[in-house]
């Protein structure tokens, strides 16, 4: 964990269960719980208040945390911040799917089970209730979240949940191969998307 700061008194607490990339950047009132996935890129400012990541939660390549001054930000147990994503003074309810390059702003609340389409724009003050899906710019809800749906995206978030100890058994630095070995095995294709799962083409925002 190269890149963990303490700031103005404020010394972040990282369960020792987490995994937090050596590219990602933790400043300051910040926790991070049990078996939470803290990808390469990521800002996780607490400079200027406090974040509170709940066990489970993974927040993913690029993504950036922060706040207005005095503004606690929180991710509940179990959600997920997909590939880019901002979240800017808002909280994030439980088990619940921000997607990729999403922006949620300040004061937001997303209710628990939610999922939030990728490069959707959650503006300042939505309230968002539980189990709904959330998809444009501005965000605008556009159905309720079906029992199949939330089992999909629990399924990802435990792939996410589990990365942390295969990461901590089998990351390394390492020179690179000049040419591909002839006995290079495969990676098993272990989740589908969702319109795979579904067999539908209405979902494409997800």
């Amino acid at each position: 964990m190269n890149n963990v700061f303490e700031f103005d008194g404020f010394r972040p607490v990282i369960h020792e269960s987490a995994f937090v990339h050596p590219n990602a950047t933790v400043t300051g009132n910040v926790t991070i719980g049990r078996d939470v996935y803290i990808g390469p890129g990521a800002a996780i400012r607490g400079d200027w208040g406090g974040i509170v990541i709940a066990d489970g939660c993974n927040v993913q390549e690029n993504c950036t945390i922060h706040m207005f001054p005095g503004v606690t930000v929180v991710l509940e147990e179990g959600a997920h911040i997909g590939h880019g994503a901002v979240v800017h003074g808002a909280t994030i309810g439980r088990n619940s799917l921000i997607g990729m390059n999403a922006v949620v702003m300040d004061n937001a609340v997303v209710g628990a089970e939610c999922i939030v389409g990728a490069l959707c724009f959650v503006p300042a003050e939505m309230q968002i209730p539980d189990r709904k899906v959330v998809v444009g710019n501005p965000a605008k809800i556009v159905k309720d979240v079906s029992d199949e749906m939330i089992a999909w995206k629990t399924e990802g978030t435990r792939l996410y949940q589990s990365l942390p100890e295969r990461l901590r058994a089998t990351l390394k630095p390492c020179e690179p191969l000049r040419e591909v070995p002839a006995d290079r095995a495969l990676q098993r294709m272990s989740y589908k998307t969702w319109r795979q799962i579904s067999g539908t083409a209405g979902d494409r925002d997800q």
